[in-house]
């Protein structure tokens, strides 16, 4: 089999190589957003803990500082000609407990990853891999996946189909090698604190839920000597008001709840220095429940919400930090140009209502007859004027919408039961490709498993666009994919998002990026 060289052994990119042994070390203080509900990297949903997940368990690939992938655990790796058989290379490392990191524990994990009763929400985005989708839905066993280890430093994945995305899928948090040694012998309280192991920049140190998860310095890190923090400590603020207030008394060195949009102009006159607005692949919108006997099941309900909602009103004059009104699914910061697009988005917004009250009659609901809605929403400000302000739109369809508000775990578990009709939903790429998002509404799919959406011929375009490697070609796949979902109205987009974090003024080795991953590895503070 021929093979060609696709990255050679490197140790660390161009920023980290920089940082030297010798800089001085602290501990930073974070606002991480919300509660983990679980620091398992395969059983996590949110950003929130993904960001605690990745400095603890080191994948095969990463991230660099500017977003770019660079070597992991996987020190070199080599593509088969036809895009289907990848073979890793693993660096010598270890456990944080001094056990050697083999490429069976990255067998053990992607197994692991694939089963059913690990109920991994991204399952479907390894499907590529051979056995992959008939593992997931318990129709083969774990052991029948396309990966094996010849021996303990070689890792060798066979796919069913090229996927151009799959490097950036084997760099999630996920995908991470997991130890089997201790899986195997404490089960499911391996990732409590006294118990977990870590393969990445640092252990877990101490989690009190509701105050805080601390992470130490990992001595047995491959690159450990290029880690210049000794910790860090992560808090569970989902109050963007309540974050700002901290940062600035200096509590927080970092704060990822967001900028309230009320002071978004004043953090901006008052705290420029520490205020980073980028690109971000990711999404705000409201997730429709499509089951039979649910109200959103009519298309003329689903397209008269859409057309009601001034998505303007919400961009310009409820948020004002620079996010672009959206009638699309996938994020225009996306790579991969797809470029779906609701028909009416260039209609008056007289126009719209219009045809809005008029579909809603022909569906038989109107303010002689109104129609309940509950619309789920998390616990956050911004979300709760968004809620306000689109139930006030539509208020002149006859629709009256009870709010339903809850904190961030409680609200994506009632989501992911299907245990809503209307949801707040925002999705941030895990991979900077359409693929991504397309999939999740997929057969099998996390928004398709939480909303009920099913339809054959958007499942094919998007399995197709998997296996096209043209570029341009693919575009156009993905585009007809997205195309079909808009046309359907089978969610209700509001907005692209932008990040708008703080950061102090003297914190190195943190970058915008468009998928919003910053490596605690990368980052030190200046005196």
């Amino acid at each position: 089999m021929s093979f060609r060289r696709l990255i050679p052994a490197l140790l660390l990119a161009g920023t980290a190589a920089a940082m030297a042994s010798g800089a001085p070390a602290a501990t930073l203080a974070i606002g991480n957003g919300a509660e983990p509900g679980t620091l398992d990297p395969q059983k996590t949903s949110g950003a929130w803990e993904t960001r605690i997940t990745r400095s603890l368990f080191d994948r095969l690939i990463d991230y660099d500082v500017d977003g770019s992938l660079v070597p992991g655990l996987a020190e070199s790796w080599r593509i088969s000609d036809d895009g289907t058989v990848y073979t890793f290379h693993l660096r010598d490392a270890r456990w944080s407990d001094g056990e050697p990191i083999t490429a069976n524990d990255a067998v053990f994990a992607l197994r692991r990853l694939l089963a059913p009763a690990t109920a991994n929400h991204n399952a479907n985005l390894y499907y590529a891999i051979h056995n992959a989708r008939a593992v997931n839905t318990g129709k083969a066993e774990p052991a029948t996946l396309g990966v094996s280890a010849p021996d303990d430093r070689t890792l060798v994945v066979h796919l069913d189909q090229p996927a151009a995305y799959f490097l950036q899928a084997l760099a999630m948090s996920e995908a991470a090698p997991l130890p089997e040694h201790l899986i195997e012998r404490v089960g499911t309280a391996w990732t409590e604190p006294g118990a977990l192991v870590s393969s990445g920049a640092f252990t877990l140190e101490a989690w009190r839920p509701q105050a805080f998860v601390r992470v130490a310095r990992n001595p047995r890190f491959y690159a450990a000597d290029s880690v210049a923090l000794d910790g860090a400590t992560f808090y569970p603020i989902d109050d963007a008001g309540a974050a700002l207030n901290r940062f600035r008394s200096g509590e927080l060195d970092i704060a990822y709840s967001g900028v309230p949009a009320a002071k978004f102009d004043w953090v901006k006159q008052h705290l420029g220095d520490a205020l980073r607005v980028g690109p971000l692949v990711a999404e705000y919108f409201y997730m429709f429940n499509l089951r039979d006997g649910q109200p959103l099941a009519d298309p003329r309900v689903r397209e008269a919400l859409n057309l009601a909602v001034r998505r303007d009103v919400i961009t310009q004059q409820l948020l004002g930090m620079g996010q672009r009104s959206s009638y699309w699914y996938v994020p225009r910061a996306t790579a991969g140009g797809t470029r779906g697009r609701m028909a009416f988005a260039e209609e008056s917004p007289e126009a719209r209502l219009q045809r809005a009250q008029a579909l809603m009659r022909e569906a038989g609901y109107g303010p002689e007859h109104p129609l309940p809605l509950t619309l789920r929403y998390n616990t956050l400000e911004d979300h709760k004027k968004i809620a306000v302000a689109v139930a006030a739109m539509w208020k002149p369809l006859g629709v009256e919408v009870d709010l339903i508000n809850s904190e961030a775990a409680v609200h994506y578990a009632a989501v992911a039961a299907g245990d809503f009709q209307v949801a707040r939903y925002g999705m941030a790429a895990t991979v900077d490709d359409p693929y991504d998002f397309l999939n999740a509404y997929a057969d099998g799919g996390s928004a398709a498993r939480s909303s009920g959406y099913h339809d054959a011929d958007y499942d094919a375009l998007v399995e197709r666009s998997t296996q096209t490697l043209d570029p341009a070609a693919r575009a156009r796949l993905m585009t007809r994919a997205e195309q079909r979902l808009l046309d359907d109205y089978a969610l209700l987009p509001l907005y692209d998002y932008v990040s708008a974090h703080l950061v102090a003024p003297g914190i190195t080795g943190w970058q915008s990026t468009p998928t919003d991953v910053h490596p605690l590895r990368y980052i030190q503070i200046e005196d």
